[in-house]
């Protein structure tokens, strides 16, 4: 699970205008990243532009899924991730992106801003701890650790289902244990009664 890209745009009449972005280009070559980077910035304002306001979407592109939200006042987010990443969380992280980024600058500054005019430094930090999803959102941890509880229960039912054969096994061995335990008792009863002196 990876993200690759997370971005805040500005939704205008006729085009997105990119306000700032932060992207995790780690696994991509180093000759390709800056390719990826203008693909993916590329691929956020086309998405956000094709977006009605008040929108989330999901768009599937080869091997990534885009999440966008893009709300009623025009300001917008998108973050792009594999394919195995939770898309709730994909969103949780958009609708905290914005709300901070929204309380942090100002809304004048969205028609005219952009990367280098914008100061709102925690983009790179959201993207670095979002990417172990279990970590980033309380409900995602639950989640795996009720799999993980799961696991262990289901591991635990084996192992007793493994030790209840070997108490079958057991409880056979001692009941044919006491059966001989009984035979051997009156043989010797019997073997011991004719020395007895009365």
């Amino acid at each position: 699970m990876k993200l690759y890209s997370l971005s805040i745009l500005n939704k205008g009449a006729t085009r997105a205008n990119l306000l700032k972005a932060a992207y995790d280009l780690s696994s991509f070559s180093f000759f390709q990243r800056s390719s990826v980077q203008e693909f993916m910035t590329f691929t956020s304002a086309l998405i956000v532009e094709r977006t009605s306001h008040g929108t989330r979407a999901s768009v599937k592109e080869q091997e990534y899924l885009c999440h966008v939200y893009v709300r009623n006042d025009n300001l917008s987010a998108v973050v792009i991730a594999d394919n195995e990443y939770p898309q709730r969380v994909c969103f949780t992280l958009l609708d905290k992106v914005l709300e901070e980024f929204s309380r942090q600058v100002d809304s004048i500054d969205w028609p005219s801003g952009n990367p280098d005019t914008i100061t709102y430094k925690a983009l790179d930090i959201h993207l670095a701890k979002y990417q172990n999803p279990r970590e980033a959102d309380a409900m995602t941890k639950v989640q795996a650790e009720l799999d993980e509880t799961k696991i262990i229960l289901h591991n635990t039912m084996e192992s007793l289902l493994e030790r209840g054969e070997k108490l079958d096994d057991l409880v056979a061995k001692s009941e044919h244990l006491g059966t001989q335990s009984k035979a051997f008792y009156k043989t010797a009863r019997k073997q011991n009664s004719c020395c007895e002196i009365m």
